[in-house]
């Protein structure tokens, strides 16, 4: 029977137990879309440890290891400062972790646009590392070749257009895209280009929505929006900025809890406890026996 490892919180949190595997496929991703049109639309969060991919496996198709690490766990201002290691290692807990989603890692800034060889060692790096299905690179029409170049090769690709964090310094900040003629039709255009190179899917970041919409509609692959439209055969969110963690988040987050407070109140009530001495009680503590 094929198992991945799941952590058994009734024993040690560091103990691994095997549990019946039975994951999606990226060929199941991609035939999610057919003829144009989706049914139900594939779900999408981030993860980055293996507890926190415990909690979102069952809820998702696709469990995003995103290099937005960078600023939810590392508190770095960008996305550049991202490391292969860095990517490695928490794809790595995640797929630890999961059982059901497809596991895809971002592949970190500066690690694949040099060229298709370039990219296709930093992915066989990314994979053999983590056992991630997948990886995802930004960029649209020149980034072609590359999907082409890793997808002959066995690396399953997803894209990404639109807003890049990547590319914020090119940029110049993170507002929404395809506000110009010339834009909106580059944005559509790279989503062609990508589909045709081979990517199973295509996350469309960004964009004002009749330009997701559009885009949605010229390619075969399934779209995912963030920042987009309803209409994207799915969605992503970052999953810290979903829950509340954040005070400041994109507008295109909807915030369906706030776990910060919930945090903060519970951290309060532990130092008071513990400045009180009403913690530990004897619940919590070890007394000699007989």
């Amino acid at each position: 029977m094929s198992t991945t490892f799941q952590l058994d919180t009734s024993t040690s949190r560091a103990n691994p137990t095997p549990k019946p595997m039975k994951r999606l496929t990226v060929p199941k991703i991609r035939a999610h879309k057919a003829n144009g049109e989706t049914g139900e639309p594939l779900v999408m969060l981030t993860a980055y440890t293996a507890r926190q991919a415990q909690l979102l496996d069952a809820h998702c198709d696709i469990l995003l290891v995103g290099d937005s690490l960078a600023q939810v766990i590392y508190g770095l201002p960008t996305t550049i400062p991202v490391t292969l290691d860095m990517m490695a290692n928490h794809a790595a807990a995640v797929v630890r972790g999961s059982f059901h989603s497809v596991v895809v890692v971002d592949m970190p800034f500066g690690s694949y646009e040099q060229s298709p060889q370039q990219a296709f060692e930093s992915a066989t790096y990314l994979l053999k590392q983590s056992g991630a299905a997948a990886v995802k690179l930004e960029g649209g029409e020149q980034m072609a070749e590359t999907v082409a170049f890793l997808n002959q090769r066995g690396i399953p690709v997803m894209g990404h257009v639109g807003l890049t964090p990547q590319a914020v310094n090119v940029l110049g900040g993170y507002a929404a895209r395809g506000r110009s003629d010339a834009e909106a039709k580059k944005i559509v255009g790279d989503a062609r280009a990508l589909d045709d190179a081979g990517v199973f899917a295509i996350v469309l970041e960004g964009v004002l929505e009749p330009i997701a919409i559009e885009a949605t509609g010229a390619v075969s692959c399934p779209t995912i929006g963030i920042g987009a439209s309803a209409q994207c055969d799915g969605q992503v969110l970052v999953t810290e900025d979903m829950l509340g963690m954040f005070d400041r988040v994109p507008r295109f987050v909807k915030k369906y809890e706030d776990i910060a407070a919930v945090i903060e109140k519970t951290v309060a009530q532990y130092a008071e406890e513990v400045r009180a001495r009403s913690f530990p009680t004897p619940d919590q503590t070890y007394q000699p026996k007989g």
